[in-house]
């Protein structure tokens, strides 16, 4: 049975500091504003530790472009590193200074390829550009060779001279160590991609004139796209 009284309005109650829905108008308290978080603070206060294992072939060389690998690291990324001579290995550590928790990575990274083989002026890009990537590959991972055949592989990678070699690293902006049977090589994705399909064909037994003439073809496209 419904009753014939009309229903009472509803009454706003204004708030003191004069908000309230008669008011028109609703501000928001302002943000807080939160400093940013250091290195070690996001950690918890935690140091983060990197080991880098020293080949035994790459002692002596370590040896001498040492400065050249600390500074960098030490100065500008704020990681504090040290040789543990006992271990072999190249420690790496976080300090309360270290502006980005990263950096940790891209230093081991760094000394990782040094310890490939790479030139310190070279592997130094690992610090400074963010798309950059070592991959590593054998000869066997390819194609099964063994005695002189394999011995002919190597030859055919690297060219007269290192003349194969270079011309590849210049065509695809690449950086190659090759060591032994093992191969690295350092750049972008896509150039790594280039370089990798290049010594493929020349362990696979493609003459060296086919494969600058399908390099020459893929620099070129390379040049139009950027």
């Amino acid at each position: 049975m419904q009753s014939g009284e009309a229903p009472a309005s509803m009454e706003v109650e204004t708030m003191p500091n004069g908000l309230g829905t008669n008011t028109g108008s609703f501000s928001l308290p302002p943000k807080p504003k939160f400093e940013p978080l250091k290195a070690h603070e996001m950690s918890d206060g935690r140091v983060q530790f990197r080991k880098v294992s020293v080949p035994p072939h790459r002692y002596s060389p370590l040896k001498k472009a040492w400065m050249e690998i600390y500074t960098p690291i030490y100065e500008q990324l704020k990681i504090d590193i040290r040789m543990n001579l006992k271990a072999r290995k190249v420690e790496l550590k976080t300090r309360s200074d270290t502006p980005d928790v990263s950096n940790l990575q891209k230093c081991a990274d760094f000394v990782h390829a040094f310890m490939l083989g790479f030139d310190v002026i070279d592997a130094i890009a690992l610090l400074r550009l963010d798309e950059l990537y070592v991959e590593s590959f054998e000869i066997k991972d390819v194609k099964t060779l063994r005695g002189e055949h394999l011995s002919r592989a190597i030859g055919r990678l690297s060219g007269k001279g290192g003349k194969t070699k270079f011309a590849i690293e210049n065509a695809t902006k690449t950086r190659i160590v090759i060591a032994d049977t093992k191969i690295h090589i350092l750049g972008s994705f896509q150039n790594i991609k280039i370089a990798r399909d290049s010594l493929c064909s020349l362990i696979l037994g493609s003459p060296a004139g086919k494969v600058y003439s399908k390099l020459r073809q893929v620099s070129a496209r390379l040049a139009e796209r950027f």
